[in-house]
Order: C-alpha cells, then structure tokens, then sequence
C-alpha cells in the first residue's frame, strides 16, 4: 500500500498553542506498526490539555510534553508493518486499533499484570516524540503497543468510541453493581452515557442519571436511565433519598470531574455503599473524610483507563448492545480541531462526542 511521505498534523507546543502543520510521517522500526487514521475522537481531557490543565501524574510533571500530537481515541488502517509486528494479529489493510496506553511491560504493575496502572504511564498523545497521537493523517502503534483487530462494519466515527467504552466498562466493573441497586451516575457525557448502558446490562432495579444540560439528559432517557436529574435545577441529593426510603443510592460514579460531584455522591450514597471515582479533575476536590469512615462505612474506588475491556468495546459496538450512534454527533475536519474543541467543550447545538476527520 503506497504511503506519502508528509502529512498533516495539530501539534501542541504548548496551552493554547496548537497548530496544523505538515509533518513527515512517522518512521516505522521493529515492531511497530503504521496505521491511517480515519477518525479520531475529542475528549474532555484534550480541551482540559489545551487550556493549561495541571498534572495528571502528580508532582511537577506536566500534563503533557510538547511537542506533541494529541489524540487518543483513535482508529486506523494498518499501511505498514515494522520487522516483528506480525505478532499483533492484523495485517496491512485491517483496521486496527491501540489501547490508549503504552505499557514498559517491565515495572511491577506490569508484571503482576497490571498493565494499565504502568509506573512509566505513557498514553498515547501526551509524550511528545514517543507516542504521539491520532490528530494526525497517520500515526504509529509503537512495539509493546497493545493492538486490536477491528471489524470493518463499525464506522470509524463510531469506532473511536471502543476507547470510551473500555474506560465505562472498567468503571461499572469497579462498581459491582448487584441485582436490584439503585445506581447514579453523574455525568452524561460521551463516557457517562456508555456507562449508563453498561450498568443496564448489570439490572439495577433503578437507574439515576445527573447531569446539568437538558440534551445530556434526553440521550439519557433514550439510553436506557429510569430517571434523569438537572442539578442546576433541583436537589439531587434530596431528590435520591426520597427515591430510596432515605436511605440513599447503592452505587454512585462520578463522570464529571467537578469537585461538587464528589461531596454530592458522598451525601448521596447509602451507608456500606459504593462509589467510584473517574473523573479527571482540573482542580481539588475538598471532602469531609468522616463521611466514608465514620458515618458510613463506604467503599471507594477509583477507575483508570479500560483495561482488559477493550474486546468487550469493540463487541458491544458492533452488536448493537451499546448504542453509540446516539453519542457521537458532531464531525469536522482536522483543519477546524479549534472549532471542534469549542463545540465539544460547551456542548455547542447539543454536541455530545465530537469527531475530528482527518483529510
């Protein structure tokens, strides 16, 4: 398959300064494997990057190392295959795709199996001049990049979803959602509303979704929530008490990543219940510790990445089992990534996942 050899690329120097410009394509070593992109995804985190976001990995270091290609809901075409790749199980012209993280396969989290909690902690898009990301024409799958086949009959605007729902999938598993619980879920953004139909499959007796945007909440409705909650509007905490006989919800999950939703699921979750925390927050998030203790006895868990999820993703996409079609609703073309973000960021004429298309 003939490859050109410049494309075109955002590049991020820096908080706000993110341009176009033509770049040579990556180069291909062992073990890697060169991929066109044909869609790649906006998440909350790239517009959080794009304004300065502090640290993700705690400490000094950065939220990102420019200069870098960010992206990490993407999807590809497999156009080469570095000596070795052969071993990933796709081969040139299959769509493929990376999970989001690129494990050492050497730290202790790794050889315990823990992949995803990886002490180096590269994702793709973050590390400038090593895993560069899918806001690109072409990007590379580095050797020790964790590869999956992707059926050709996901569209590849619904298919930079597989990432989302890996992470959903992973935070409803954290959560052991029981036969019979009253589940909340805060959030009804792109990986919110995948958590809500994943948390349908488990056949809660009641499923509560929050958000503040009127359109978030009707995507909510259509998905699978019994009942839908504007916190702009009303006592959500009132509100899911008087649901449960005071008692308070089973499960709560965080998918905002505002600090209120934290001491709002707290208040809000039964005594020796459950929580899980998912959201990237771009500022602390204040709590009365005496609530998980003392009061209520609760377990608290956080949820990072899709590991181990990703064939569970790509399955339910392509089955119909999660409705992705509903989330994704906007797409624009590289070139406009700055509008893209605007549109993704304020929800702009209902925007719930915006889709960059490479030329």
């Amino acid at each position: 398959m003939a490859v050109k050899s410049r494309m075109q690329a955002v590049i991020c120097y820096g908080p706000g300064d993110y341009r176009l410009e033509s770049v040579d394509l990556p180069k291909v070593g062992p073990g890697d494997i060169l991929v066109e992109v044909g869609a790649c995804g906006v998440c909350a985190s790239d517009v959080k990057c794009y304004h300065g976001a502090p640290s993700l990995w705690g400490g000094e270091q950065p939220y990102v190392k420019p200069p870098v290609i960010p992206g990490h809901e993407f999807i590809g075409r497999v156009v080469e295959l570095g000596p070795g790749a052969d071993d990933k199980g796709v081969r040139i012209g299959d769509k493929a795709i990376a999970e989001q993280i690129l494990p050492c396969h050497n730290c202790r989290f790794c050889n315990s199996g823990k992949y995803w909690m990886c002490e180096r902690n590269y994702v793709f898009g973050f590390q400038g001049g090593y895993d560069d990301g899918g806001f690109a024409e072409y990007m590379k799958y580095p050797k020790g990049s964790i590869v999956h086949k992707v059926p050709n009959d996901i569209p590849d605007e619904f298919a930079v979803m597989i990432e989302p729902l890996s992470c959903a999938i992973h935070a409803v598993q954290r959560a052991r959602i029981e036969l019979g619980d009253v589940v909340v879920i805060a959030g009804m953004g792109p990986i919110g509303l995948c958590m809500l139909q994943v948390a349908r499959m488990r056949s809660p007796s009641r499923l509560i979704a929050l958000d503040l945007r009127e359109e978030r909440l009707e995507a909510a409705e259509k998905l699978g929530a019994d009942m839908v909650i504007n916190v702009a509007k009303e006592n959500a905490v009132r509100t899911v008490k008087q649901e449960t006989n005071g008692y308070g919800c089973d499960v709560y999950i965080e998918a905002t990543g505002h600090p209120s939703a934290v001491t709002q699921g707290l208040e809000m979750v039964r005594k020796l219940g459950r929580m899980v925390v998912f959201g990237v927050f771009k500022e602390p998030a204040t709590a009365d510790w005496s609530i998980i203790g003392d009061r209520k006895e609760l377990d608290i868990h956080g949820s990072h990445l899709g590991p181990y999820c990703y064939p569970l993703a790509i399955d339910y996409i392509s089955t119909g089992k999660v409705r992705v079609d509903k989330i994704v609703t906007h797409k624009f073309p590289l070139s406009e990534f700055k509008r893209a973000f605007e549109y993704s960021e304020k929800g702009l004429e209902g925007a719930i996942k915006v889709v960059l298309i490479p030329p």
